[in-house]
């Protein structure tokens, strides 16, 4: 069963950069659309950013100018670029997307098991 991978947590200060990787444990599959959500203990989990297989990103109001979503060339990975983050940008990370296998959509949804930003002041 192909997973999605989330990497790139860890521990920074406040106005440090972080970039996030969203990728397929096995190469045949590809992301299409994909999604960054959060979620810190006691709150519910919130959307960050989207790009879709075709077209730009989109971002969450309080993300907007500070973070940047992108993918390599091949679509084996989606980055999550952050910069100038902030304690309440301490999260898991979670990375959801749709794929596809050989150019051919794959039937369901995606989601990684997480990667923990934490943020210290």
């Amino acid at each position: 069963q192909v997973q999605l991978v989330e990497s790139g947590g860890g521990s920074v200060q406040a106005g440090g950069s972080m970039r996030l990787t969203c990728e397929t444990s096995e190469s045949p599959y590809k992301l299409a659309d994909v999604v960054w959500y959060r979620q810190a203990p006691g709150k519910e989990r919130e959307w960050v950013a989207s790009l879709a297989t075709r077209g730009s990103p989109n971002y969450a109001d309080f993300v907007k100018g500070r973070f940047t979503m992108s993918r390599d060339n091949t679509r084996a990975k989606v980055f999550l670029q952050m910069t100038d983050l902030k304690v309440e940008d301490s999260a898991v990370y979670l990375c959801f997307a749709r794929l596809s296998r050989y150019y051919v959509s794959v039937p369901g949804d995606y989601w990684g098991q997480g990667t923990q930003v934490t943020v210290s002041s």
